[in-house]
């Protein structure tokens, strides 16, 4: 599924729309380069959870954890390896209780679950590209419930 954002705001209100339909455990892996989007859409992604206060990039510190009707744990693996990710346990996070939104996901190698929502953000002249892919059935539910 592929939507077109025009905005920072467009790209946050998906986020915001996709929230609701989220579960426990459930694993978002945000592909994209640098400025492609992935923390605006974290940060939609929060405000649709009901968390308040500031939502920025975990770059620095690798996770940032927020609380609203569900916990959100994002991740940033700009800096970090598969190794280093084992090292801090975060497949405790990757199958926890919360939402886990995953920034540079290719870092987590093998770590990364392969049931998970893949959204891939590409800058495009005008906006930008945000496609969800689905690895596993109840991913495939939430896109559908997204369309509608």
């Amino acid at each position: 599924m592929q939507f077109i954002s025009h905005s920072v705001e467009e790209t946050e209100a998906l986020a915001a729309r996709l929230a609701p339909l989220l579960h426990e455990g459930a694993v978002l892996a945000l592909w994209g380069g640098l400025g492609a989007g992935k923390t605006a859409f974290v940060r939609g992604l929060a405000r649709g959870l009901g968390v308040r206060g500031r939502v920025s990039s975990p770059t620095f510190t690798l996770m940032h954890e927020h609380f609203g009707r569900l916990p959100l744990y994002h991740f940033d693996l700009y800096r970090l390896d598969e190794d280093g990710l084992a090292d801090v346990g975060a497949d405790d996070w990757f199958f926890g209780q919360g939402i886990c939104a995953v920034e540079w996901p290719g870092n987590a190698g093998a770590l990364l679950p392969e049931i998970r929502l893949d959204i891939a953000l590409h800058e495009e002249e005008g906006g930008r590209r945000i496609t969800l892919e689905a690895h596993g059935e109840q991913y495939k539910r939430i896109i559908e419930e997204l369309q509608i």
